[in-house]
């Protein structure tokens, strides 16, 4: 059985997810870290060790770009960090960066979003999952596009990739070749065969597992578990996705 034409990206919080993106043969990581708050920009250290794991002949670095959780209208203080992280991820070694900024209608900041696709230099920019809270993707891609961006990580407007499948139609259909489309989120081995179906360009998973911390019932923040567990990239669940794929 002859495999899809699909890249795979995987989304990890440090060096141990790129040995495994490595090991799946995945063209991509996108780093971050926090990705129970649905990712947050990297340390320093992170991507420097990030940067050695992938080697010379493994996946490409793409640095999410996320100062806080929460929505992505930012301040100028968010906006100047962004800026400034931007810079320095691409000049300590990231092949790319993912990045997002909507303004205070909802729809995308394009001054912000220059700002910081200029910040990224020659290096790959992707538009994140602020396209899917905007009132209408389908004309936000057509910005993105404008904006000369790479690509765009999207799940079609819904909370996950499958229930967003005849959106993600529309948006390769918009796209025209001109502007990738990488479907993402609840991205798990059922269903990922039938997202490729729609002509997505690539596929963008975490393959995570939860691990729960153990604070002996002493609150440690204002998570709703007092402490916050993490997740980890699971190898099983990753080869499962490029298994369901025929990869």
């Amino acid at each position: 059985m002859g495999g899809v034409n699909i890249a795979l990206e995987l989304a990890v919080q440090g060096p141990a997810g790129v040995r495994v993106a490595r090991e799946v043969g995945a063209a991509r990581v996108e780093l971050t870290q926090a990705l129970a708050l649905g990712g947050l920009t990297p340390s320093p250290a992170t991507l420097e060790l990030a940067r050695d794991a992938a080697g010379d002949d493994g996946p490409e670095i793409h640095v999410l770009i996320r100062p806080r959780a929460g929505g992505f209208h930012y301040d100028a203080d968010e906006l100047a960090i962004s800026v400034r992280d931007v810079e320095w991820a691409v000049a300590n070694g990231a092949d790319g960066v993912v990045i997002g900024a909507l303004d205070s209608s909802g729809a995308l900041d394009l001054d912000a979003m220059a700002r910081l696709r200029d910040a990224a230099g020659d290096a790959s920019v992707t538009l994140h999952r602020a396209i899917d809270v905007t009132a209408d993707p389908v004309a936000t891609l057509e910005l993105a596009v404008q904006l000369g961006l790479r690509r765009v990580l999207t799940s079609g407007g819904a909370s996950t990739a499958l229930e967003g499948m005849d959106a993600l139609r529309a948006l390769v259909a918009a796209a025209d070749g001109r502007i990738e489309v990488m479907a993402g989120s609840g991205v798990v081995a059922t269903g990922a065969a039938e997202l490729a179906a729609t002509g997505i360009d690539a596929l963008h998973f975490s393959a995570k597992r939860a691990v729960h911390g153990d604070s002996a019932g002493v609150r440690m923040g204002s998570a709703s578990d007092g402490v916050g567990g993490y997740e980890v990239t699971d190898r099983d669940a990753a080869f499962a996705v490029r298994r369901a794929l025929a990869l």
